[in-house]
């Protein structure tokens, strides 16, 4: 029997019901969706193959493959993909440190976007975001599946959580070993958005392109 994606959203709808009815929900809610108004736009052009960074005092923002110009433009909880960008640069600024934005097409895992943003950022660390809104911070010395922070239920990472993901990544290029991003721990997260988190990720990964090199990006906001 093919398993279809209204077989796997009534599951997890069922899933919740019982966790409901049983008193498991928690205290403290995922972040808010962001309303389905028309989001500001941005452009992200293609200025060529992304470069090793010899700058000591740059973060690499790196985007899986279809981040901000594909499918929804928005997370698992509808913040605009332009808005979550905006953040993250805005919080790597602020602390004085220059942002570069590539955009890795030959994986779709936030752990190796990320690790390949570390790897070309002067300064060794990257900052890798999925569609879906999952995050990393990565350092060019550690193995892909390790990391400097993880950030991995994107349905409790609002816009100031992603700020200060872009502040922290600065930190570290500065050399300093500031405290871990404050995370929410919510365990409905899984569940409520296991069946959309799956979907976005197997729809992402269509955009893949084996062997292709990054490429830089310009980003225009609107």
């Amino acid at each position: 029997m093919d398993i279809t994606e209204a077989m796997v959203r009534d599951v997890v709808k069922e899933i919740v019901k019982q966790m409901a009815s049983q008193g498991q929900l928690p205290t403290t809610p995922a972040a808010s969706a962001a309303p389905e108004a028309p989001a500001a736009e941005m452009e992200l052009r293609e200025i060529g193959e992304a470069k090793v960074g010899s700058a000591p005092n740059e973060v690499v923002v790196a985007l899986a493959p279809a981040f901000g110009d594909k499918l929804s433009k928005r997370t698992l909880t509808g913040i605009p993909h332009s808005a979550v960008l905006r953040e993250i640069l805005a919080g790597i600024e602020e602390q004085g440190v220059k942002a570069r934005v590539v955009r890795v097409l030959h994986t779709s895992d936030v752990a190796f976007v990320s690790h390949t943003a570390a790897k070309l950022s002067g300064s060794g660390i990257g900052v890798g975001i999925q569609s879906r809104g999952t995050t990393v911070i990565h350092q060019r010395d550690l193995v892909p599946l390790q990391n400097l922070e993880l950030f991995p239920q994107a349905p409790v990472i609002d816009l100031p959580t992603y700020r200060e993901i872009g502040r922290n990544a600065a930190r570290y290029a500065k050399g300093e070993s500031p405290a871990p991003v404050s995370q929410i721990n919510d365990q409905m997260a899984r569940p409520k958005y296991q069946a959309k988190a799956a979907i976005a990720h197997i729809r992402e990964t269509s955009f893949v392109k084996t062997g292709a090199k990054p490429i830089e990006l310009q980003v225009v906001f609107k």
